[in-house]
């Protein structure tokens, strides 16, 4: 057990935060757990609440050593905030770790701004970098997962890609699987069972040479590795991809991680938003490390 007292900098500051900068390496997800098994006190008393402090409270906390200092292989990971405001964030994420879980990129956000709580509007794959979109409140979480799910907000990602499309603008639908157990997708052009539907447009920027061409993506469902097995499938891999692309291709550019950025995300809103309709039409770009851009 660690016994802590709050200070006047942390009055009227809710309690993650006080944890969280207490012990920096803790997991958000222990946190959590141990507040659903009132395995934290307050001036004696067992709660379960993310509750508001006040300067002289006393904090029992019933989490082990090991949980506590813990050390985090991402913990120096790079913070860069491009957007935020009272209701949403949106930070670039680097390659090489995860939106969400243990020791993730929106730990890692909480814990370097003073926040107390962030929601993951969607995911990226660990390997792909790029513009990831917060709610700082449930509420306004809400209002965007239903955005999302109506198509009234763009996700465009850029992609290096092996192979030159015919059509320089296309929308493709299929059907992908899930499949848990080896952490793969697949794709069908015809309905299957435990197969669900997709729906992912691309155009051609740029065409090269070395028969590689250069592709804005917009994904209009938002599988699991939606838009590196629907292009792999169609015949134009992304380079670098390990999982869906070719091994071959991959080693010729030298490349081992996907070639795959989230670089854009735009509000086009159709129906009301409540406390987000200030954003729609607003459009927020990053620049990606294609070198060939």
């Amino acid at each position: 057990m660690k016994t802590l007292i709050v200070d006047e900098k942390y009055n009227n500051k809710k309690l993650i935060r006080f944890i969280l900068d207490s012990f920096a390496n803790l997991p958000l997800n222990e946190f959590y757990k141990a507040l659903r098994k009132k395995d934290i006190k307050l001036n004696g008393a067992r709660i379960h609440e993310n509750i508001v402090l006040h300067t002289g409270n006393c904090i029992d906390i019933y989490i082990s050593d090991d949980i506590l200092y813990q050390s985090s292989k991402d913990s120096n990971v790079s913070i860069n905030i491009v957007y935020q405001d009272n209701e949403i964030l949106l930070a670039n994420k680097p390659s090489g770790i995860e939106v969400v879980g243990e020791n993730s990129f929106t730990t890692q956000l909480i814990k370097n701004s003073n926040l107390d709580m962030l929601f993951a509007c969607h995911r990226l794959d660990r390997n792909t970098s790029g513009l990831v979109l917060f709610a700082k409140s449930e509420n306004s979480l809400s209002i965007l997962l239903d955005k999302f799910k109506k198509g009234e907000i763009e996700k465009h990602y850029l992609c290096h890609v092996y192979g030159i499309p015919t059509k320089s603008t296309q929308t493709l639908s299929a059907y992908l699987f899930k499949d848990s157990k080896k952490s793969l997708v697949y794709i069908s052009d015809v309905p299957k069972k435990g197969y669900r539907s997709i729906t992912t447009s691309y155009s051609v920027l740029k065409t090269f040479d070395d028969n590689t061409s250069i592709l804005d993506v917009n994904l209009h469902t938002g599988r699991t590795h939606q838009i590196r097995a629907h292009l792999a499938y169609i015949g134009y891999p992304i380079i670098g991809d390990g999982k869906y692309g070719n091994n071959a291709i991959n080693k010729q550019f030298s490349k081992k991680f996907q070639e795959l950025y989230s670089y854009k995300i735009k509000f086009c809103f159709s129906s009301d938003a409540g406390i987000l309709n200030y954003l729609n039409d607003k459009e927020f770009c990053i620049n990606t490390p294609l070198s060939r851009m």
